[in-house]
Parts: structure tokens; C-alpha cells; sequence
């Protein structure tokens, strides 16, 4: 059995930019197989405009090209706005799978972490060589992101890359009710103007015709992990969990998870502290991206992140956080 709590792996900058593609959940993820609600005529029109995005993609000297020229055009950018679990995600990776040319595919927070960790001169000329950049969950949490974000855009996109971004908020509303916003306006703004918006609206399709689905029981949770292979299973109570989560930078939440194919959360409670729920909810992002088997027990769902938090200036990553907890436990209960 793996024992998470031994690991707090180093990675270097060049690790963090090695492996930029769709997580194991989108590998095999398509245009084809996106199945837009017919209530809403907008999931289809975004996965048009996608398409149609890259059609106009400039493509680097080596590869397919719609423009004959050797000095690029400023890249362009396409901004998906919607609610969680209206496939957004799925939708970015089918970008990555259906474009040509070079091109990365990271979370908001990772290009934050990567930026850091690199600089931002060392970044623009990493991402420099790119066609094209996907950025999922885009969002601005505090002034420092912002000027990173509408930094390193404004260096990167006039030399011809393109950018396909994903949120829950429009662009031009980023970063409120996190910080002072009003403050950075003209930041704000720079970014915005960079991108072209489609809203994408719907129900999360994760709760369409079902119940949000609790912790396992006891039964359940030995029948769970009777199924596992122990050699690479994780399993360690919730307390532990979030002790050690604070220990470990969430850039390296990924090297942490590395051969581990399934983990067990025991004991779920409460987690009044921000900060603690917060690396939480980075962590619950890195299992469901990865695909990875996970069963969780202990307290309800609908307890474990205070009302004040729920319904704060972190609203929307707490409601993804439990949609995505929630399906996790129904495929746990699958099989």
C-alpha cells in the first residue's frame, strides 16, 4: 500500500512543463463524442465555434498552415463562460486532440504555479514556440494572479499564440468579490479584450437525473476496497490528508498521486479553515482529472465546506468540488 504522507516530491521547472496534455479522464475525449444538451442550444454553438477556432489556427513551419507567411499574426482567443459540469473541460480537451501544431492544455492554478516557478520571462518563452495554449478554470483570486495573468498574455499572444480559456466567470467579471477589483480594472479589462466570448449554459450533466451521492458505508467501502490492488492503493483518514496537503506546494499534487491508481478518504469532516478546504479542493481536482478509482467515507457532502464559504467569493470551485466528489463515490459504487 502506498502511504502518501512519506511523499512531498521536489519538481523541477522543466517537469512541470514536460507532460502539457489532456489528464487521463479526457484522453479519450472528442468533438464526436461531446453530447451537448438540447435544451440548451449553446453547448452545441460552443463546440461550433471551437471548431471553427481552429480552422483559422496559424500553425508554426513544419505543419499544415492557412496563412503563407512567415511573420505570424497576433494569436487569438476564445473564452468559454459557464457553469460547472456543462462540459467545458471535456470541450478544451477535444480542442488539444483535434488541433494541429504544438500545443498545452493546463489548469488556471498549474500556469499560475508554472509561472512562479519558472518566471515570467523564462514562461512567454517557453509557451513562445506554442500554436496554441488551453487554460481551464481561468480565474483571477487575488491581484497578484492578475498581473501575472495579464502579463504574461500580453507578452505571449502578439507573438502568435493562440489561447482557448475556460471559467466560470465572465471575463470581464474575474477576480469579483475575491479582492478589490474596481483596483485592477484596466487589468482585468487587458484580458478580457484579448478574448472572444461564448457562454455555455446548462445543468451540471454530473446530477442530471440523479441525487447527489453521499459518502460509502461500511459495506460498501470494504466491498470497495476488496476490488483494489493493494500494491497501488492509497488509503489514509481525511485529518491526515489535509495535514500533509499543507505541506505539499499544489504544483507537486500531481508527482504525489504518481503510480497511484486508488485512494480511500476516510473519515470526511468539516473543514472550517479556508485555507485547509481550499487545498482540498485542488486535490479532489487532481484525482478526478487523473481518472483515478476513489471511495470516500465519513460525513456528508453537503457538510464538509461551511455556508460562508459556499456561497463566498470561492462559491463555484467548492460547487465543483462536491459535483465532482459526487460522481467519484457513484463510480466508486459501480465498480
Amino acid at each position: 500500500m502506498i502511504d502518501l504522507t512519506a511523499r512531498n516530491p521536489q519538481v523541477t521547472p522543466e517537469e512541470l512543463t514536460a507532460d502539457l496534455k489532456p489528464s487521463a479522464r479526457f484522453r479519450n475525449v472528442r468533438f464526436e463524442n461531446y453530447r451537448p444538451n438540447p435544451d440548451f442550444p449553446s453547448q452545441e454553438e460552443a463546440r461550433a465555434s471551437l471548431q471553427a477556432f481552429l480552422q483559422g489556427a496559424q500553425v508554426r513551419p513544419g505543419g499544415f498552415r492557412l496563412f503563407r507567411r512567415s511573420a505570424r499574426p497576433e494569436g487569438r482567443g476564445l473564452y468559454l463562460d459557464g457553469g460547472f459540469g456543462v462540459g467545458k473541460t471535456h470541450l478544451l480537451a477535444s480542442t488539444y486532440h483535434a488541433a494541429q501544431g504544438k500545443r498545452a492544455l493546463m489548469g488556471f492554478q498549474d500556469l499560475m504555479h508554472l509561472i512562479g516557478a519558472l518566471g515570467m520571462n523564462r514562461a512567454v518563452e517557453t509557451f513562445r514556440t506554442h500554436d496554441l495554449l488551453l487554460i481551464d478554470e481561468f480565474e483571477l483570486d487575488d491581484p497578484g494572479n492578475t498581473h501575472m495573468a495579464n502579463t504574461f498574455l500580453g507578452q505571449l499572444m502578439p507573438g502568435g499564440t493562440g489561447v482557448v480559456a475556460t471559467s466560470n466567470t465572465e471575463p470581464g467579471a474575474l477576480g469579483q468579490g475575491r479582492f478589490n477589483a474596481s483596483d485592477f480594472q484596466r487589468q482585468i479589462q487587458g484580458i478580457a479584450s484579448r478574448f472572444e466570448t461564448r457562454r455555455v449554459d446548462g445543468p451540471d450533466y454530473r446530477q442530471r437525473g440523479t441525487t447527489p451521492a453521499q459518502p460509502l458505508t461500511p459495506d460498501e467501502f470494504r466491498a470497495w476496497l476488496a476490488r483494489q490492488p493493494e500494491a497501488t492503493l492509497a488509503v489514509l483518514p481525511h485529518r491526515n490528508l489535509n495535514r500533509h496537503l499543507l505541506d505539499v506546494h499544489p504544483s507537486r499534487f500531481a508527482r504525489m498521486l504518481a503510480g497511484v491508481e486508488a485512494l480511500a478518504v476516510t473519515d470526511l469532516a468539516p473543514m472550517p479553515d479556508q485555507n485547509i478546504a481550499l487545498r482540498f479542493v485542488h486535490f479532489v481536482d487532481k484525482l478526478y482529472d487523473f481518472g483515478l478509482r476513489a471511495a470516500f467515507t465519513g460525513a456528508p457532502l453537503g457538510s464538509l465546506f461551511s455556508e460562508t464559504y459556499r456561497h463566498g467569493a470561492y462559491a463555484k470551485k467548492y460547487s465543483r468540488c462536491l459535483s465532482r466528489l459526487s460522481e467519484l463515490l457513484r463510480e466508486a459504487r459501480e465498480g
